[in-house]
């Protein structure tokens, strides 16, 4: 084996365990896009860089004499194309849309797999070791971080027993939460009527006791969606 060959196979394996290592704490946590996802993305990365890292390996030489390659156009084709990989790990469920913390993670594994194809191993190890940083790390200070959590609320009465705006709003900040963007709808039977809004509030406990209070302290309501809005 001549040395080209084993610095290739240790640029791929690099990547391999790079993307992989990323990936687990994904898969995890139940995202759409881990451990295999993450670890292909990023040895492909790598491996299209070699292609021209190691032009020599498999150009004939009167090619290699007249041609000068730019290695960065493939580094911007694999990133566009990694954009349309990490689109699809977004979606939007309801009024919340989620998976936009994968698809980052994607897009940044595959820039770890283009910095292990070029060699430069210091800044990929250190790009992995900031992003598992951030993807744990990161996760346990948002948490105690003050922090306001904001849902989607959409509350219907029958018609008959319709609460007063002023009312729910009094009922919601006695609850903890302040309101936004209020909306109104009657159902096309005329049966119910809808109010629809986003609330705030600064303890994410409070969306639980809010359904037990809606439930227990309202009447004449005929539903209600309580949706948190996060990644």
């Amino acid at each position: 084996m001549d040395s080209d060959t084993f610095e290739i196979i240790i640029h791929l394996v690099s990547a391999l365990i790079a993307g992989g290592i990323i990936g687990l704490e994904r898969s995890f946590h139940g995202r759409p896009a881990g451990f295999r996802t993450h670890a292909i993305v990023c040895m492909a990365s790598s491996m299209l860089m070699l292609v021209t890292l190691y032009q020599w390996e498999w150009l004939p030489q009167i090619y290699i004499e007249n041609i000068r390659s730019d290695p960065t156009r493939m580094a911007q084709g694999i990133l566009t194309g990694i954009g349309f990989l990490g689109a699809g790990v977004i979606f939007k469920e309801g009024p919340t849309v989620r998976g936009l913390t994968t698809a980052a993670s994607v897009w940044i594994t595959s820039g770890i797999g283009i910095l292990i194809g070029i060699g430069f191993y210091i800044p990929a190890i250190l790009a992995t070791i900031f992003t598992l940083c951030i993807l744990t790390l990161f996760r346990w200070i948002e948490e105690i971080l003050p922090s306001h959590y904001f849902a989607h609320f959409t509350v219907k009465f029958d018609q008959n027993k319709i609460l007063p705006e002023y009312e729910l709003v009094s009922f919601l900040r006695n609850s903890g939460f302040t309101t936004a963007n209020m909306s109104y709808r009657l159902s096309d039977d005329k049966l119910t009527f809808e109010y629809k809004m986003i609330i705030r509030t600064a303890n994410q406990k409070n969306l639980a006791k809010l359904a037990v209070d809606l439930r227990t302290q309202i009447e004449g309501m005929a539903s209600f969606h309580i949706s948190p809005s996060s990644d």
